[in-house]
């Protein structure tokens, strides 16, 4: 596998801290009417929050806490994949539901007529739509406040033989009330019944959404908001239910504490995307790929992994999907680092201590697989070292990344990550290395673009 790139790249680390103030978007009002009313030609634009902005926390301390709940979902996410692939014949296997369940970024949203805000974590890995409902029999201490859906007028059940209701994993018909059990990979559920209403993103009004009313929730994966927003490929998402099968996001970087925006912010985009307005034309797709066991999450085809020079003799089958269903790898905008089958980490660790001119940390103190040593300050209270690029070969991309993109350092700690780990039974390419791109999901050509952007230039 060819490549032509430098082996080093030099990158600076200090300390700052990270807080967020959502921006203000001057969209004037619309309506769309109807589940199969498409979206305006003109994308509208979301602001995304992660969960963790605001809490006085240095980068590095944010890494340590997604790392935590992106371990968690792993495991979660392995353990139900497994027990999928062992407990059911094929004829049942592909409607075996597995979804990721939290999340990293939080949307704001309104619901009903008239609308009341909440925010709703933004979840690529699952399909269902839901926020708390009033009476509760059971919710979560939320953000926001819990919906009552008899204060809006523009509410209503959908019934046991609806489309959505058919779309379902799993569901009960009690009076006629299409009700869903939804569990995740953290253990954490909601139990209700579907419903539909008016959702407001933005100052866009978007009506007859389907979605769960959420009247038992139960864990601790999703107190940050107030329900989820599913961006899953399954019919009960808000990307299947718009009829419009393109979405994008772009996440800023956990470097970027300043820029030209002083408070620099996420977005996800709804509709198709100029690429006009973004601030470089360089494109690079790859196919999505579906997996019958799993249609929900959003496949691609990992071929290779060049570290500094060095092409690395991973198998062909480490990122292959299986025919019980586990394997593959797939791209979620939920979990922090990004995960490699054991082997093919295990190849990339060894590498990385090879080419970097730095001691292994051997503290486990970081909570990730690999860390350095960071030399002394050079006095100006900036550290700066050398590391090997790394290069992401997918079907028909290479994607290059830039150093803050797999390398965290914290000069309190003393130390410098790969902001990777090791999995077995599927991979994930996290948002940490989806950071200053526009990735951009076209369900209907199939593929995964990635556009290099300064996402807080938006």
């Amino acid at each position: 596998m060819a490549t032509s790139l430098s082996s080093i790249l030099f990158i600076i680390f200090s300390l700052q801290l990270t807080t967020f103030v959502p921006p203000t978007f001057s969209t004037s009002r619309r309506a769309l009417h109807g589940r199969a009313t498409s979206l305006p030609e003109t994308a509208f634009r979301i602001p995304l929050k992660h969960v963790d902005s605001g809490k006085n926390l240095t980068k590095f301390e944010r890494l340590q806490r997604g790392v935590k709940r992106g371990n968690h979902r792993l495991e979660r996410l392995m353990h139900h994949m497994m027990m999928a692939s062992l407990s059911v014949d094929s004829s049942t296997q592909l409607t075996s539901p597995v979804h990721a369940g939290n999340g990293e970024f939080l949307m704001n949203l309104a619901i009903g007529t008239p609308p009341e805000t909440y925010s709703a974590i933004m979840d690529t890995g699952s399909d269902l739509i839901w926020t708390q409902c009033k009476p509760c029999t059971k919710c979560f201490n939320s953000p926001t406040p819990v919906f009552d859906p008899t204060k809006s007028s523009s509410f209503s059940k959908v019934s046991c033989s609806d489309s959505l209701c058919k779309a379902l994993p799993t569901s009960d018909c009690a009076s006629n009330r299409c009700e869903y059990m939804y569990a995740y990979g953290d253990y954490s559920s909601t139990q209700g019944f579907l419903a539909t209403e008016t959702f407001t993103f933005d100052e866009v009004a978007v009506h007859a959404i389907g979605f769960g009313c959420g009247e038992d929730n139960e864990g601790s994966g999703f107190n940050q908001g107030g329900g989820l927003v599913g961006l899953g490929r399954g019919p009960l998402s808000l990307v299947s239910q718009l009829k419009k099968p393109k979405f994008s996001y772009c996440l800023t970087s956990i470097n970027d504490e300043t820029s030209s925006s002083e408070n620099p912010t996420s977005t996800l985009v709804m509709g198709s995307l100029s690429m006009e307005k973004l601030n470089d034309t360089s494109v690079f797709t790859t196919p999505l790929i579906k997996n019958p066991s799993h249609p929900s999450f959003y496949y691609i085809s990992l071929v290779g992994i060049t570290v500094g020079d060095v092409d690395l003799p991973i198998k062909k089958s480490s990122f292959a999907i299986g025919s019980d269903g586990t394997g593959g790898m797939i791209i979620d905008s939920g979990t922090t680092i990004t995960y490699l089958e054991d082997s093919a980490f295990e190849l990339v660790k060894k590498e990385f201590v090879s080419q970097m001119k730095l001691n292994v940390d051997s503290s486990d103190s970081s909570g990730l697989d690999l860390c350095f040593e960071l030399p002394n300050e050079d006095g100006s209270g900036e550290t700066t070292i050398e590391i090997p690029k790394l290069v992401f070969h997918f079907d028909g991309a290479s994607l290059d990344l830039a150093g803050e993109n797999y390398m965290i350092g914290d000069t309190r700690s003393g130390l410098v990550c790969l902001a990777m780990g090791s999995s077995s039974g599927i991979s994930i390419f996290g948002n940490i290395q989806q950071q200053n791109m526009m990735v951009v999901h076209d369900l209907d050509k199939e593929t995964l673009s990635f556009v290099p952007t300064k996402c807080d230039q938006l």
